[in-house]
């Protein structure tokens, strides 16, 4: 492995970890600062999610081949989720390697690819968990319960919720939401009430010298005109 390759991937990460820092819905740290091994909080922030309100402690790590090869993705707490093993790795195609796989009949666009990356694997993640795939789980039981006993299955989730608000860090504000509130509101009323009060927009500009003028003008014309009748009479 070439040293331009290790550097690569050591920028791309960097740059990712410094723009996932600023979102609500994920928590990252460094395990002993190698900045190939995430430890991270996935933050579910959404009411009709059977995880409203977890905070789902994982590990991603990364090989020096990345972006070129996909991360690993592993719960570091037991899920009770169709497509999560019981030693917390995930069925998911985007962690898969690149290209199109024929026996699974997964097409290249649904696999890892250098365009993807620690983002797409985390929202793709936080949607596979609201939203199982039945069809082909990693845990059959869990498969099966979600499909016909959709209140246990919820009743269980619901505890694993409780359970990782265990492993929330110290002074860790769990958010209610993850749209920010608007800005104030400018008081537009009182400025044009103000603008208002400074123009004056009620009547005319004309003053009364001119308005004397205009009458004169009138009548001038008025005599002009019974001039020129009188003349061609």
């Amino acid at each position: 492995m070439s040293s331009n390759t290790r550097t690569g991937a050591k920028h791309r990460l960097m740059q990712e970890l410094a723009q996932l820092g600023k979102e609500k819905w994920v928590n990252i740290d460094l395990v002993k600062d190698n900045i190939m091994r995430w430890d991270i909080g996935l933050i579910v922030v959404n009411p009709e999610s059977a995880f409203n309100g977890g905070y789902l402690k994982a590990e991603m790590t990364f090989t020096e081949e990345y972006p070129y090869q996909p991360p690993t993705f592993k719960f570091l707490i037991p899920i009770y989720h169709p497509n999560i093993y019981p030693d917390g790795r995930l069925c998911i195609s985007i962690l898969h390697t690149p290209g199109e796989d024929i026996m699974s009949g997964e097409a290249a666009s649904e696999r890892w690819s250098p365009l993807q990356g620690v983002e797409s694997v985390l929202r793709s993640v936080l949607l596979l968990l609201d939203d199982p795939e039945i069809n082909s789980p990693a845990n059959v039981d869990a498969g099966v319960v979600y499909r016909d006993n959709r209140a246990e299955y919820n009743k269980r989730a619901a505890d694993i919720v409780e359970r990782s608000k265990r492993d929330m860090p110290p002074g860790f504000v769990m958010p209610s939401t993850l749209v920010d509130a608007p800005p104030p509101k400018d008081d537009d009323d009182a400025f044009w009430a103000e603008s208002d009060e400074e123009l004056d927009f009620g009547g005319s500009d004309t003053g009364e010298e001119d308005e004397e003028e205009m009458a004169d003008f009138d009548e001038d014309g008025a005599d002009e005109e019974n001039g020129s009748e009188d003349d061609d009479s």
